[in-house]
């Protein structure tokens, strides 16, 4: 599953974009290792936009409005969020070179944020890549009950509203489960990989 380890200085944007159009993405063993290597798991994580699921209860607390939604307007504090240890996450994989090259990415227009904000505090968010029609998710956070929860449904949402036809969780979790994310075979999932990205990429 892991590859080759890369130094930061290796790695640009552009080398990234490519690694994501075959497959690839990377990770750290720690918040402190500086370096990172490349991940292709033998069964990829992925959510159908057209069977996306919502709860009845999450639905009904969508309907209440308890946050304001925004798109790309602290990336790089959405990142921060998920990268800073929590309860139910002590560690973390998002390192200073990730960090660094996710910005870049976002600065290129390849990477972006959905955010929940609650006055002037970001209490949850998530972050991802777009390329071609394909949304790849990073990392989500969440500060209050149900926020990043609820920038999800905001995500999918939006990728309809757009256009996109893939969105790639990385891994299945119990979490992302609900939702109605499923794994796919490597081989099934470089066959929808190589239809979205094989096209300009679109307006996130």
């Amino acid at each position: 599953m892991a590859g080759r380890r890369s130094r930061n200085t290796e790695i640009t944007p552009e080398i990234l974009l490519r690694a994501y159009s075959v497959g690839l993405f990377p990770m750290a063993d720690s918040a402190d290792d500086p370096e990172i290597f490349w991940v292709e798991p033998e069964v990829r994580g992925i959510i159908p936009l057209d069977a996306f699921h919502v709860s009845k209860s999450l639905a009904k607390a969508i309907r209440r409005k308890p946050f304001d939604i925004r798109f790309d307007t602290a990336f790089d504090s959405v990142v921060g969020g998920c990268a800073a240890e929590a309860a139910d996450r002590p560690s973390t994989w998002i390192n200073t070179t990730i960090r660094a090259l996710y910005s870049q990415l976002h600065m290129l227009g390849h990477a972006h944020s959905v955010e929940a904000w609650e006055g002037n505090e970001l209490v949850g968010g998530l972050y991802g890549v777009s390329l071609g029609s394909a949304f790849f998710g990073e990392s989500m956070f969440s500060r209050r009950t149900n926020a990043s929860k609820i920038c999800l449904v905001y995500l999918v949402e939006r990728l309809r509203d757009r256009g996109f036809t893939l969105l790639d969780t990385q891994f299945t979790t119990e979490h992302l489960i609900t939702f109605g994310a499923i794994d796919v075979l490597k081989a099934d999932y470089a066959k929808l990989l190589e239809k979205a990205v094989d096209r300009p990429t679109l307006r996130f």
